[in-house]
């Protein structure tokens, strides 16, 4: 029998144009396999729509919603272009709307959305909703937070967490040890990661972070190979290992088609297979995660797994990861929806 599902996208991330097409393509699929479905954008709302909310359950998918441009979107031009003039993250009638459906599929990214806030207010509303609970998302969120938690069970590069500003921007590099890598603290799809090699590059890495609110974590580079993998309902799929046509894998080169290239199931030796597995397995559980989730490492020479980062509410696009390793092991992208949908119910149902 299907249900009535309201999917969640957009809102006022730096990843908004990624949570669109993510929205986009779960919609279509889900609308395959049987559902009825309303795409909704978390922060422009229902202002643009003149019909009955209950018609968004028909509506086609806006074609401009498909694609995700090289570069992360204006928010400030998004402000501006919302016609309700409102400091609300949530524009009007989204809330009515995601009352009245039997789930609500959350494929937002980015801290509108994947930072545990969105999943407290469904909770206190008693709508049940996709991906891990408040608790969880904050935690995998916080990049420091994550790998405090993690590093005692896993291996992760030594990491130092700071608050760049003008004036302590030169006392921050002077204590970086170069090659490092640059990570705002509560972003996704590396918007504003860089990899500095020179003090000049380092500067000019630090001067992003301030202007994406200033926390970051400062970590050792690791020389080896990008490794991620997904976690489905308490069990690890595959790795896939990501190749990057130029440069690492930045926020181009994870939506471009052809910018980078994705070998799944990938090419290592098993018992480099097991370990990863088995470390994406152990964050998951640590941080109390539901669902679906994927893990981040850099994999050295000698086989050791180093964890990055791990990512709540993973992108769904038509070049996303996680779709890839789950058709590895025969589940379809549209099962793969379903999946999500029903280990999540019954994660809410335990109060994960």
């Amino acid at each position: 029998m299907g249900l009535n599902i309201v999917v969640l996208a957009g809102g006022l991330s730096g990843e908004r144009d990624v949570s669109l097409s993510s929205g986009a393509k779960v919609t279509e699929a889900l609308r395959e396999r049987g559902h009825r479905v309303a795409l909704v954008d978390l922060y422009m709302g229902l202002e643009d729509y003149d019909c009955p909310p209950e018609e968004l359950y028909d509506a086609p998918v806006p074609e401009r919603w498909r694609r995700v441009a090289p570069h992360a979107p204006d928010l400030s031009a998004v402000r501006a272009a919302r016609r309700w003039k409102s400091p609300s993250q949530i524009g009007p009638g989204v809330l009515e709307l995601c009352a009245g459906a039997d789930v609500v599929y959350l494929g937002l990214h980015g801290t509108c959305g994947e930072d545990g806030r969105v999943q407290a207010m469904l909770d206190l509303m008693g709508i049940p909703y996709t991906g891990s609970g408040y608790l969880g998302s904050a935690l995998a969120m916080d990049k420091d937070l994550t790998k405090r938690l993690a590093a005692g069970l896993v291996t992760t590069p030594a990491w130092r967490k700071v608050r760049v500003t003008e004036d302590t921007l030169e006392e921050i590099a002077a204590g970086c040890a170069l090659p490092c890598v640059v990570k705002p603290l509560a972003s996704g799809s590396s918007i504003g990661v860089s990899i500095p090699e020179d003090g000049e590059a380092l500067r000019e890495a630090l001067r992003e972070v301030i202007a994406l609110g200033g926390d970051a974590v400062i970590e050792e580079y690791i020389r080896g190979r990008e490794l991620q993998v997904a976690v489905l309902d308490g069990v690890s799929l595959p790795s896939i290992e990501i190749i990057p046509r130029e440069g690492f894998y930045d926020y181009a080169n994870k939506y471009q088609p052809g910018a980078a290239e994705e070998v799944c199931p990938a090419n290592i030796p098993a018992a480099w297979e097991e370990r990863l597995r088995r470390d994406a397995l152990t964050v998951y559980r640590a941080l109390g995660l539901a669902a679906a989730a994927r893990a981040d490492f850099i994999v050295t020479e000698d086989g050791t797994p180093y964890f990055l980062e791990i990512n709540t509410l993973p992108g769904m696009t038509p070049t996303s990861l996680v779709p890839q390793e789950a058709a590895v092991v025969g589940i379809g992208y549209g099962e793969l929806c379903e999946r999500i949908i029903t280990a999540s119910l019954r994660a809410r149902k335990e109060g994960k």
